[in-house]
């Protein structure tokens, strides 16, 4: 037990690391798309207005307006086709649908992408360093260039519909210079149409302000963060508190589970030692709970093979003990018969007696074979008519005051034949048991019947004698049972007839059944089985 749950607990930790090691992974994963994403964000709404810019302008204004952004940004711009691009589909995609594209192509660079004209099939791209920066002086050329073409009053509401519908992924605002915050000295400088680059009240982002000639206005773009990807240190503290969480929930767990083991163990070392009435909780619908269930049946199966083996100890023991006293007394008044005629009777009495105790052990072994497990059947079609026919020549000249005799046979069956599955020698058996049994106790008649359906069949033997009480019906088919409780010989039998036709019934997957005789008055003994095996 010890050592499973030793491979258990190492199993665990082993999930554990690689669950670490995933979680390094997707962290890693986790702060490209984010880095991609940042980059896309601060290019959008820049690159999506020059390119917009371009599809409004002739060649040579595009060459001009070109020449004009390169030596404003720092970069090379190109304008080609975008078959040159080489894309894939799903970046053509994103492309088509007014989207920028940013493709990582060093630590901080990156080569920005923008489609110009659906018509011309046409891509503006270029290669930015350090993307904030560049693209903030830009930015701010371009906006200017697009708000003087409005009224001052309108400049305002002019510049946000412009990040709306550009999709710049950064503030914009328009600002009195006296309201902008900003020293005297970034005044003076903004005042003077110089650009001003400031960081922000954390450290963390910048800002940056131009005045807009002829206006009052100053441009505050902003604030611009830097990306900052999740830290390993990050990964390091959520990975560790992961695991903690995780381990404490597994130890629990395995905890739980090792006691409902343990006391499955310790149960079986009960049953071990001789105490079968142990039985353990079978609570829950998990593997635990089913073994639980199927230990609880196993143990119950056992006591009841106990119990049968107990009975049958008993019983053997209480049936050999009539046939072998009578031959005991046969030998001893053998020895004192004084003519040749007495020495055979005493001799046909013995060899009676022997014939029962052959009977006794043949009918014990046929139950004890039939009681162990599924018994090796090999399953036939069988012919009933001539079944019926069979046993009611051999058991007809047992008891000549007692007729035995076929009711009425039907069969439903495609081409109305009587013929059925079973094993030919334990079917056999069970007919001729039932029949004995029925002669047994008829008064005078006994009759013989079936019903064969297109799925089921039924054998009914009834007979004319006392029958059964009905509150006797469940008790009938136990081994060695008499009503009576007698063990004399005076109605034949050894107890073990009506058990054996139940066990055989139950390996043909049907019941033996008992009812009151609707013919004869007496008792109506049923078989009843799946017509073809391996159908329900």
């Amino acid at each position: 037990m010890n050592s499973i749950f030793l491979r258990i607990y190492g199993g665990m930790c082993a999930a554990l690391v690689l669950v670490a090691l995933l979680g390094m992974l997707a962290l890693h994963l986790l702060n490209e798309v984010r880095s991609d994403q940042y980059r896309e964000r601060l290019a959008h709404g820049t690159f999506a207005l020059m390119g917009d810019n371009l599809q409004t302008m002739n060649a040579i204004e595009r060459q001009r307006a070109l020449a004009m952004w390169e030596r404003l940004l720092g970069i090379p711009l190109q304008l080609r086709p975008l078959a040159d691009a080489r894309l894939d589909l799903g970046q053509r995609s994103r492309l088509q649908r007014g989207q920028v594209l940013v493709e990582q192509t060093g630590p901080h660079a990156a080569r920005v992408l923008r489609l110009v004209s659906d018509q011309e099939q046409r891509v503006l791209t270029g290669d930015v360093q350090q993307i904030s920066e560049q693209l903030a002086r830009a930015t701010i050329y371009l906006l200017a260039d697009e708000l003087v073409r409005f009224p001052v009053a309108e400049q305002p509401q002019r510049l946000a519909a412009l990040k709306e519908a550009k999709g710049f992924g950064f503030d914009m605002h328009l600002l009195a210079l006296d309201q902008a915050d900003m020293d005297n000295d970034q005044r003076r400088r903004v005042s003077e149409g110089d650009t001003v680059m400031a960081l922000g009240k954390g450290g963390d982002s910048i800002r940056v302000f131009a005045g807009m000639a002829g206006t009052p206005w100053v441009l505050e773009i902003g604030p611009l963060y830097q990306m900052n990807p999740y830290p390993v240190q990050w990964l390091v503290l959520i990975a560790l508190a992961g695991l903690t969480l995780i381990g404490l929930i597994v130890y629990f767990l395995v905890r739980h589970l090792e006691r409902r083991l343990k006391g499955l163990e310790a149960a079986a070392t009960r049953i071990a030692e001789g105490d079968l009435h142990v039985r353990v909780p079978a609570r829950g619908a998990d593997s635990v709970g089913r073994l639980a269930a199927a230990f609880n049946g196993m143990a119950e199966h056992l006591q009841q093979l106990l119990a049968i083996q107990r009975e049958l100890v008993r019983a053997v023991s209480h049936e050999l003990r009539t046939p072998v006293a009578r031959l005991r007394f046969g030998l001893e008044m053998l020895g004192d018969a004084a003519t040749p005629e007495a020495r055979r009777k005493y001799l046909d009495g013995m060899d009676g007696d022997i014939q029962d105790l052959d009977g006794l052990v043949d009918e014990m072994l046929t139950y004890a074979r039939l009681e162990q497990g599924a018994p090796a059947l090999n399953f036939q079609p069988v012919d009933l008519d001539a079944l019926l026919d069979q046993v009611i020549g051999e058991l007809s000249p047992l008891r000549r005051d007692v007729t035995v005799s076929r009711g009425d046979c039907l069969s439903s069956a495609q081409g109305g034949n009587a013929w059925v599955d079973a094993e030919p020698r334990y079917l056999h058996r069970a007919l001729q048991n039932l029949v004995s049994n029925a002669m047994r106790h008829a008064q005078a008649h006994v009759l013989i019947s079936y019903q064969v359906g297109a799925s089921q069949c039924r054998i009914d033997v009834e007979d004319d004698g006392p029958g059964v009480p009905q509150s006797a019906w469940e008790r009938i088919f136990t081994p060695f049972l008499r009503l009576d409780d007698s063990r004399t010989r005076a109605s034949g039998g050894h107890g073990l007839g009506l058990s054996i036709v139940r066990r055989i019934t139950y390996w043909h997957g049907g019941r033996a059944l008992i009812a009151k005789s609707p013919n004869l008055g007496g008792a109506c003994f049923s078989l009843s089985w799946p017509r073809v095996q391996g159908k329900p």
